[in-house]
């Protein structure tokens, strides 16, 4: 690859699996991603939902980074809005004072759940209002200077642990670039305005002590397989799993012929078009895809994210990437 190439685990919980087994599969691929030389892993903070369990995200990567050694480990990212900048420097500094150089912290803007989850959560509804001053304070926190008089992060204090804002809008892209840092886009859920969003970022950004010069990452999927029928019956396998879980209601769990319907309806148009971003196919395929995908995002690295539900194809799906290319920076 021309570009640096990462990895976004969502932590899945596949069917049929305990959360344990679900939790050993990311230790298991990030092990294999370090062997492979990717440049680092990414967990995300999301809540209330059964198959995804990185809810305690900074718990998940204390968890494999004590299973590696090398590759870079963060979120991908905190809800910031759901914590106090405190209490994430805190965490992320224990991190960083135990793992150096390997912690990196992404930070968003939205709950990360749905609205009776973030009363569930004591969030403070204004709190996303206050994200551009949080995010300021928690690198304060983070640096030998402190916004708050008498306050201090310990661990986290000195520890200077890089952050990363994440984003599907215009907004993320404003405040990462007057802030300085680097932005990453969730192009592999909510691709709508990420060539806007990057068009706007890198014409706004101002350099920072963090960052010189404006620094991309755009996410997107990978359904690699070993023939390109399998990689099309994975996909819409996806996509049918992403009917299930944004449109279940009420304690019902759509079964997979109701969830098909759906699919094929109108109704299903927003969960297909997430996927508009996802390298489909076999490997030769999916690089070309990864490779043209990096030039329209105007991306200086690729974060890649493997959401295929079956386990054994979760797997062979990355093996398949990871034998098709050698990332930058090996």
């Amino acid at each position: 690859m021309p570009l640096p190439l990462s990895i976004l685990d969502l932590a899945t919980v596949g069917d049929g699996e305990t959360i344990r087994e679900g939790l050993d599969a990311s230790v298991a691929l990030a092990q294999r991603a370090e062997e492979q030389g990717f440049r680092r892993i990414w967990y995300a903070e999301h809540h209330n939902m059964r198959a995804v369990a990185s809810s305690a995200t900074s718990v998940l990567i204390a968890h494999v980074a004590a299973h590696t050694e090398r590759i870079t480990l963060g979120s991908g990212g905190v809800m910031l809005p759901n914590h106090s900048p405190l209490v994430i420097a805190e965490q992320f500094g224990t991190l960083a004072t135990l793992h150096p150089g390997r912690i990196e912290l992404g930070l968003g803007r939205a709950p990360g759940t749905d609205q009776q989850t973030v009363t569930a959560l004591r969030r403070d509804p204004r709190a996303s209002d206050r994200f551009p001053q949080d995010v300021q304070e928690l690198q304060a926190f983070l640096s030998d200077e402190s916004l708050v008089p008498g306050v201090h992060a310990f661990p986290g204090r000195g520890t200077g642990v890089p952050l990363t804002i994440l984003g599907s809008s215009l907004y993320g892209a404003q405040v990462a670039a007057v802030l300085g840092l680097p932005y990453a886009f969730a192009s592999h859920f909510a691709p709508d305005a990420l060539e806007q969003a990057v068009a706007t970022y890198r014409r706004e950004f101002r350099p920072s002590a963090q960052l010189a010069a404006p620094r991309v990452l755009a996410a997107v999927n990978v359904v690699a397989a070993d023939t390109a029928d399998e990689a099309a019956q994975r996909l819409h396998a996806v996509q049918r799993d992403r009917v299930k879980r944004f449109l279940s209601r009420g304690g019902h769990e759509l079964t997979d012929e109701e969830a098909e319907v759906i699919l094929d309806a109108p109704a299903g148009e927003q969960v297909r078009s997430m996927t508009r971003y996802t390298a489909a196919g076999t490997p030769d395929v999916v690089v070309g895809y990864l490779e043209e995908f990096a030039r329209k995002a105007d991306a200086d690295e690729l974060i890649v994210t493997f959401p295929v539900v079956d386990r054994a194809a979760w797997f062979r799906s990355f093996d398949l990437l990871a034998e098709q290319v050698r990332p930058v920076g090996v």
